[in-house]
């Protein structure tokens, strides 16, 4: 498998995902030019994709998806709450490119797409992970708090892009209005680098994992900050950076590495 974060960050957010035979993208959202150069910079074509998956209809995850779609006869997948909720934003979609995603897993030639449920305000957010034989990949942003349903679905994980979106002193003390800050905060908010540190402990009992760090607030984060927050939190509880746990920080307006399984 490989992995790509295109984009990850409140700006907008696209991830692809490909094995021998499939290609995929979880979210689209930043404009289709924008994805086709991203793609384009990593060597790969948007009309290789075989389809997009869709975490939730906040509009940094699904700029691009209608557009896309048109363009390349691509077809999207979401839940169908999630469905209904952005159907008026994305424009007019072909029925045959419209794909209930449900409690079922489903196959996209060699790769396994399943999905569970994260705490955020949209209609019905979901994280997704992403199987290849015995590797498997997970992506969780975009959650309030890291329950014990996300902790079953990624501990057994290879790879987990995992929210690090802000710093809590940075975003209380930062130029956001008190609604909002309260709304990030919440249980139905963003994962804190604090958090974050504290869900990678909760997961590390099984196997070695790549961790990359993702969805960082511009305005309330650094790349640093996010990455020695995390790495402080897991050295003070013996998990050895470079050995127990590979961390990396995605990049928010550009492809970051790709990353082979």
């Amino acid at each position: 498998m490989k992995f790509c974060p295109l984009y990850s960050g409140s700006s907008g957010n696209s991830i692809f995902i490909s094995s021998y035979n499939a290609k995929i993208l979880i979210d689209a959202g930043l404009s289709g030019k924008y994805i086709d150069y991203a793609l384009e910079s990593i060597g790969e074509r948007t009309s290789n994709v075989d389809a997009i998956f869709v975490t939730h209809e906040h509009s940094d995850h699904i700029k691009g998806v209608g557009v896309l779609s048109r363009k390349y006869n691509i077809p999207i997948y979401a839940n169908e709450s999630t469905w209904n909720s952005m159907k008026t934003k994305i424009g007019k979609v072909t029925d045959e490119n419209i794909h209930i995603v449900d409690q079922n897993s489903i196959v996209i030639k060699d790769l396994k797409i399943d999905s569970y449920n994260i705490s955020h305000d949209a209609a019905c957010p979901i994280g997704y992970s992403v199987s290849e034989g015995n590797k498997k990949v997970c992506i969780t942003t975009d959650l309030g708090y890291f329950s014990e349903e996300v902790q079953n679905a990624t501990c057994d994980a290879d790879l987990i892009l995992l929210e690090s979106n802000h710093n809590v002193e940075m975003l209380k003390f930062g130029p956001y209005p008190y609604v909002l800050k309260k709304r990030i905060l919440s249980e139905i908010g963003h994962l804190s680098n604090e958090a974050c540190g504290e869900a990678i402990l909760s997961i590390m009992k099984t196997k070695s994992k790549r961790i990359v760090l993702g969805h960082l607030s511009k305005t309330n984060n650094y790349p640093e900050l996010a990455y020695k927050t995390v790495e402080n939190i897991l050295k003070e509880n013996g998990v050895s950076i470079g050995q127990d746990v590979l961390l990396s920080v995605a990049k928010r307006d550009m492809p970051s590495e790709i990353i082979s399984i």
